[in-house]
């Protein structure tokens, strides 16, 4: 139909939806399938190991030796599990764990934060050299710092307590904290404090009723990376445990050998199992609160 004739008749022209709908949906879908392609196989990449994780956590030893590596369990029995808190002691390695790492966070956060509102929002002459030092203790391997600091423990009598690596995590942990804090603070604006110190409240007031919950999602996203750090930590735990009675998850889990120094992989692909699942699911409580902290300091006012 002719432009001419739809004008004299009145009859609408047709428009590009109403010629070939389904040819146009063929198009829109070729344009969005190498986009859904990498989405398959980075979920793929993804959900697979642990999904292997799971399945050979139900596997008893011959079928790990014997099977093919994709072969599902010829049982269901939770026995690897069992082993895992009886024979391997995995309950005591989960309790030093907590009482290594959740005081470690406490303390980082505590006074992380207090430090970060110290040079971001108050005004005092040095701020500046302070903050600079503490960058200084970002750029610090971790490594380097081991040897001295075992000496010191050794010499102090610590060595046989956790108390080497909840020092030892504070202090690796303050550097980052104080700095991404600072930088969350700087987001806030400045005209909420002055505002609260001209209406008579303190800087305390000003930090724990005004700071604090501005920056809250902060908090949680800084307090789930320093978790993630402090609780899969192996170098550090392995340095400063000198006994079974002081071993954190993961020296622990060096531990699941059997006879001759083999490897017992039900067990331990158990232990593993517990501990991904457990903090997999911290991460998957805590996902939203992650997600508006990482947007939080990008914005100014």
């Amino acid at each position: 139909m002719s432009a001419t004739t739809a004008i004299v008749t009145g009859t609408p022209l047709p428009t590009r939806r109403d010629v070939d709908p389904n040819r146009r949906g063929v198009r829109d879908f070729l344009r969005r399938l190498p986009i859904r392609l990498l989405i398959a196989v980075l979920l793929i990449v993804e959900v697979y190991p642990i999904l292997w994780m799971l399945l050979g956590s139900f596997k008893t030893q011959s079928e790990f030796l014997n099977e093919p590596f994709w072969a599902l369990p010829q049982s269901w029995d939770i026995v690897n599990y069992i082993e895992v808190f009886t024979t391997g002691e995995f309950g005591k390695y989960i309790v030093n764990s907590v009482i290594a790492v959740f005081p470690s966070l406490a303390i980082i956060l505590v006074f992380g934060t207090a430090a970060g509102f110290a040079l971001e929002v108050m005004v005092w002459k040095g701020r500046g050299t302070v903050l600079l030092l503490f960058l200084a203790g970002i750029m610090v391997p971790a490594q380097m710092i081991l040897l001295p600091l075992f000496t010191i423990y050794f010499r102090t009598n610590m060595t046989g307590t956790l108390w080497p690596l909840i020092i030892t995590y504070v202090a690796l942990g303050m550097p980052l904290t104080v700095f991404m804090m600072a930088t969350f603070f700087r987001s806030v604006p400045r005209e909420i404090f002055e505002a609260s110190t001209l209406d008579g409240a303190s800087i305390f007031r000003s930090f724990f009723s005004i700071g604090l919950p501005l920056v809250k999602n902060a908090l949680f996203t800084i307090g789930l990376v320093q978790f993630f750090f402090l609780w899969n930590d192996l170098l550090i735990a392995l340095t400063f445990t000198n006994s079974s009675d002081l071993r954190t998850i993961q020296v622990g889990l060096l531990n699941f050998t059997g006879e001759y120094g083999a490897v017992q992989y039900g067990p331990t692909f158990a232990a593993i199992s517990v501990n991904v699942l457990g903090t997999l699911l911290i991460y998957v409580f805590l996902n939203q609160q992650v997600m508006k902290g990482l947007t939080a300091g990008s914005v100014k006012g």
